[in-house]
């Protein structure tokens, strides 16, 4: 599966409540469900007026299909290329 960003434009995402964002989780998981494919939601980060999503799918559309059965926005869509953090700079040695 490839991995894919997904930014969706909410105005006032960041004041959602726990239980708000418990019933955003149980839907995005029946939609995940309800696709009959290979699909993973990985995590996602609240922002201000933002949520920004990592999901994994084969394909965009896919992504897209998720964000419709659940009502959600899907502003981006964003297919991510590489990934890297801290510890890509040492040098693994055996």
């Amino acid at each position: 599966m490839k991995r894919f960003v997904i930014e969706r434009q909410i105005p006032g995402a960041g004041q959602l409540t726990r239980a708000q964002l418990m019933e955003i989780s149980k839907t995005s998981n029946a939609a995940v469900a309800s696709l009959g494919v290979p699909y993973r939601w990985v995590t996602s980060y609240v922002t201000e007026d933002k949520i920004f999503c990592v999901h994994e799918a084969d394909d965009e559309e896919t992504i897209l299909e998720h964000a419709r059965r659940g009502g959600f926005p899907a502003n981006s869509v964003m297919l991510v290329e590489n990934e890297f953090g801290p510890r890509t700079a040492k040098v693994m040695t055996d």
